[in-house]
């Protein structure tokens, strides 16, 4: 009695784990792939997933598509200009900023620190130049 009583439990231990990793591999294999450029660095890149996914899910017409490239290079232009607008003023802020870290910063944490921002700007840099 004992012994179909062991094997009965090893059954359903058996039978229960099946379950378990076959909820397992099911969940893996239904999830959606990463994307490495969720998102787009380049404002192109950008522009052309946007476009993209206006004519997929709101399936654009050719004409469509056309009128809307004037809208879409408008909106460029003015959002340029407000950036170039408010640029002394982001920068001020910016510079506040440093000074007030570098307030709180002991004399040794200071090279660490400019060192960082000295990367951080050629990044910057970097990323200006792709576009």
């Amino acid at each position: 009695m004992r012994s179909s009583l062991t094997t009965a439990m090893y059954l359903a231990l058996v039978f229960l784990s099946g379950i378990v990793v076959g909820g397992f591999g099911m969940r893996l294999y239904t999830l959606n792939p990463v994307n490495a450029n969720v998102n787009p660095r380049t404002p192109d890149e950008f522009r052309r997933r946007y476009v993209a996914e206006l004519q997929s899910k709101l399936k654009l017409t050719d004409e469509q598509v056309n009128q809307l490239q004037p809208i879409l290079d408008d909106t460029r232009r003015r959002n340029r200009e407000f950036h170039e607008k408010y640029r002394p003023e982001m920068k001020a802020i910016q510079d506040e900023q440093v000074r007030r870290i570098r307030a709180m910063l002991t004399e040794a944490q200071q090279p660490a620190y400019t060192k960082m921002l000295e990367e951080r700007e050629r990044e910057r840099q970097r990323q200006q130049s792709k576009h």
